[in-house]
């Protein structure tokens, strides 16, 4: 009997549940509609919940809504595969009730933003509290609920495009990203576009931008480690399809050093030796490159001493000798100066300029390039279109891009392709335009 009653419940709960399902499936629907949302997401539980945070206007709010969901729907459906008396069962019983009521305090603070964008009177929440479905049905059907706002979209034409690839050059690293995009809650964004060059070996380049320019982005798409749509290629071999012998030839030095504080510096070079060179690497032929790093990078006199005991500009040399082990032909520096006084970092990005000399190519990111740009042959600007998309502005020599720009340092260049809302002019697209016809003038 009870085996019965127990099946007849949850027979009743499967109804409720699929019929609040379909009430908020078309509530939603005609919801969107009226938002300027894609109706698709109606049927998409969850997804659902995060496009009303859109119509909200609380996309922050959506956002953890979603991840709130996510972690509770998997610690329930955990749960039934735990034995009943198992005391585990109840210590996941606390993040799950914690859970569930943190998506009811989103999920009404939601409904709030949603009332506001309708402007209708708070006490509608109780309405979304107890009978959901219909009351996003009645929103979305009623003529007399229409949203004081809709929900912007950025358009997805930005400043026109180069639109083809450069030829691959024979010695140097040729770049050509189409695009490198990511899903983000739902939408496809897209990070960088249309970025093509040809860095010669012997060269050193500045890498330029504001935040969220995609300095980064660009320089993991280059070295592998983010695959864009692109093709790399280093001299004749390309960087993605041949990444498990490319990996070796592309040093990168991180703004933060990865290194032990007790260990000496010969040590730290070891262990870097043993990572970076072959495993063919005789014995003796990586005690001679160690030597030969301790004496390039000036740590000969301090190669017994611990790395928590260096300078800090010892710290940034051991940590570029660390990459530069394995004699790659493409190193990638994001910010070396970083904490470092001028004196210091001047020597340090000598020493990179020396590097460059021996036919590497040599990529730098800083904060403060005009104190050093004089030892640097290129620049590369990287700028946000008007959708916020990561474009090339600019590469070439830095005395052109003086002239490009209009402007007489690496600050004010940056300054005029920054945002307004970032304080700057607010003229990426004109530049980004401006460059794209250059080339094309080149390549035909």
């Amino acid at each position: 009997m009870i085996e019965i009653l127990s099946s007849q419940l949850d027979y009743t709960n499967l109804i409720v549940s699929l019929r609040h399902q379909i009430l908020m499936t078309i509530g939603c629907w005609f919801l969107f509609k009226k938002c300027d949302v894609k109706k698709v997401w109606a049927f998409i539980p969850v997804a659902r919940e995060y496009h009303i945070s859109l119509c909200a206007d609380r996309e922050k709010d959506g956002r953890v809504y979603t991840i709130l969901v996510f972690f509770y729907d998997v610690l329930t459906i955990l749960l039934p595969f735990l034995p009943s008396d198992n005391l585990f069962v109840l210590f996941l019983l606390i993040p799950i009730v914690g859970i569930g009521i943190a998506m009811e305090i989103y999920i009404i603070k939601i409904y709030l933003g949603l009332i506001k964008i309708f402007d209708r009177k708070k006490k509608w929440i109780i309405a979304f509290f107890f009978f959901e479905g219909i009351t996003l049905i009645i929103w979305g059907v009623s003529k007399r609920f229409i949203p004081g706002k809709k929900v912007e979209h950025v358009e997805k034409t930005g400043a026109k495009e180069l639109g083809e690839n450069l030829s691959a050059a024979s010695e140097g690293l040729t770049v050509n990203i189409t695009d490198r995009t990511v899903v983000d809650f739902f939408k496809k964004k897209t990070l960088l576009k249309d970025i093509h060059m040809i860095i010669p070996r012997g060269h050193m380049v500045l890498l330029l931008g504001g935040s969220g320019a995609g300095k980064t982005t660009f320089l993991n798409a280059v070295t592998g480690y983010e695959k864009a749509k692109a093709s790399i290629k280093l001299d004749n071999n390309d960087v993605y399809t041949d990444y498990g012998k490319m990996k070796y030839d592309i040093g990168f030095v991180p703004q933060q050093d990865l290194m032990r504080g007790n260990d000496t510096v010969e040590m730290t070079l070891t262990d870097a030796a043993l990572m970076r060179l072959s495993k063919d690497t005789s014995v003796m032929e990586r005690e001679n490159r160690i030597a030969y790093m301790l004496d390039q990078f000036g740590l000969t006199a301090v190669r017994n001493n611990l790395v928590e005991k260096l300078s800090g500009g010892q710290r940034k040399r051991l940590s570029i000798a660390m990459e530069f082990i394995s004699d790659p032909s493409l190193f990638i520096l994001d910010e070396p100066d970083s904490g470092l006084d001028g004196v210091v970092a001047r020597s340090l990005f000598e020493k990179l300029r020396e590097i460059a000399d021996e036919g590497k190519i040599v990529v730098v990111i800083t904060h403060t390039p005009d104190r050093v740009i004089d030892l640097f042959d290129d620049v590369i600007v990287l700028a946000k279109d008007a959708t916020r998309t990561g474009r090339l502005a600019w590469y070439g020599p830095v005395d052109e891009a003086y002239e490009f720009f209009g402007k007489s340092s690496m600050e004010e260049i940056l300054l005029s392709i920054n945002q307004k809302d970032e304080g700057g002019e607010g003229r990426a697209d004109e530049f980004v335009e401006k460059y794209a016809d250059r080339i094309k003038e080149k390549v035909g």
